[in-house]
């Protein structure tokens, strides 16, 4: 007796590459990282463009401030491409989340300072894809599904 796979119904191993689960969830990741990075070449430098006038001792220029209007810069568009793709409410909030995370859990250090802006920078841009990632695998088969 002959078995028949209907499309979407092969196992695993017999689906193209680009179809299986593992790629489907690198390929969302990799898709919100391009994303964020789009962000950061086309919103924050609107924002230094606004604040470039500011004076450097203004809370403009605050180290918080900068990098949360960053991380929001990075979000907006990975918010959008998310609502593309399909998802609701509480994983874009939670990825969302993640993305600040990298920062905000950074500042009562640099406001202590035991860490200095550029570390807050550094670091927090390190933090983030891990973050993201974590946030992510929580939800593994929503973001391994191939769309």
């Amino acid at each position: 007796m002959t078995r028949h796979h209907t499309v979407g119904t092969a196992p695993a191993a017999a689906r193209p590459w680009w179809k299986r689960p593992v790629w489907a969830f690198t390929r969302h990741y990799l898709e919100m990282i391009a994303a964020m990075l789009l962000g950061m070449a086309v919103l924050y430098p609107l924002w230094m463009l606004a604040t470039g006038s500011a004076s450097d001792a203004s809370w403009l220029h605050r180290t918080d401030v900068e990098t949360t209007v960053m991380a929001t810069a990075m979000a907006a568009p990975m918010v959008a491409w998310m609502l593309v793709r399909g998802h609701t409410f509480r994983p874009i909030a939670e990825m969302t989340l993640a993305m600040y995370a990298g920062f905000w859990i950074l500042y009562p250090f640099l406001w202590t300072g035991t860490v200095g802006e550029m570390g807050v920078m550094m670091v927090g841009h390190v933090l983030m894809p891990g973050f993201m990632l974590v946030a992510m695998l929580l939800r593994a088969p929503e973001y391994a599904h191939v769309h």
